[in-house]
């Protein structure tokens, strides 16, 4: 009779199980599709103490052991001024799953509250900000963040119906303030619904963005709050229930983008106009 498995060990054994097809496949696929990760990587894990960045440590510690090649993983918690519950929350997940943490601390939550214009805007671009400067302390060349193909596709709708443009979420960019660095995506490809049904498989139990924002979306009784991702995110349930594929048509679209059928675009921060090349079309 074998031994009984700890908690985390059960945790990574439904991860190639129960969840390989929805979880494990995906995210194999993403990081090989992207190219993510090549060999002698010193990649910084950002967690948030959330969902998606705790599923995405316990992969890629999975995934480091099963490579053909080596890489290195230094697992990044930034508290940004958490209250006590949620950094005990952090850290006992932490412990649970054996993902081994190094934390370090900001004071992001209390300028980003401090103002009402786009606050979650300056909460991301000083969030990130942080974890670049300290992974590159750590002597990492990349971070990986935990957005996920729900959130990809979810910015995608949002920047056209707020932002007046096409624009999506890369699965992996260059850093334009901190030369030789990188930022990846490695659940590009997982949906978040695989994430909660995992997150409930394993009764585990994580903490939200823990902001006064976010705290306003459970308050509001209609699930949106002053989120517009919350208001995205309730539109494409709504839609997909008429249109089973619709999420999969708006990822698979970001892939196939017909510049040729566009009036304008933009790249590298120039913009373009069909007018530049229409001429020559019929040469």
């Amino acid at each position: 009779m074998g031994r009984e498995l700890q908690p985390h060990e059960l945790v990574e054994r439904s991860l190639i199980t129960k969840f390989r097809k929805t979880i494990w496949r995906p995210f194999v696929e993403g990081v090989r599709r992207y190219e993510l990760i090549q060999p002698g990587d010193r990649i910084a894990v950002c967690i948030s103490g959330g969902k998606d960045s705790m599923l995405m440590a316990k992969l890629l510690q999975q995934l480091q052991k099963h490579s053909d090649f080596p890489f290195e993983l230094r697992y990044l918690v930034m508290d940004p001024g958490y209250n006590a519950a949620n950094r005990a929350r952090i850290e006992e997940n932490a412990a649970l799953l054996q993902v081994p943490v190094t934390i370090f601390e900001s004071e992001i939550f209390e300028a980003a509250n401090s103002t009402d214009r786009n606050p979650c805007y300056l909460c991301a671009r000083m969030r990130r900000g942080h974890l670049y400067a300290k992974a590159q302390e750590l002597g990492c060349n990349k971070i990986a963040l935990g957005h996920h193909f729900n959130d990809v596709i979810e910015t995608t709708v949002m920047a056209m119906f707020y932002g007046a443009q096409l624009q999506a979420m890369l699965p992996k960019l260059h850093s334009t303030n901190f030369p030789s660095m990188e930022l990846i995506r490695p659940l590009y490809c997982v949906r978040e619904e695989a994430i909660l049904h995992w997150c409930r498989y394993n009764d585990l139990h994580f903490i939200q963005c823990a902001c006064r924002f976010t705290e306003a979306i459970g308050a509001s009784g209609d699930g949106t709050g002053e989120s517009k991702r919350q208001e995205i995110k309730l539109l494409i349930r709504e839609l997909s229930k008429k249109n089973p594929n619709l999420e999969i048509s708006i990822f698979n679209a970001l892939h196939a983008v017909c510049l040729d059928t566009f009036p304008g675009y933009k790249s590298h921060g120039e913009a373009h106009s069909f007018l530049e090349s229409y001429d020559r079309a019929e040469e």
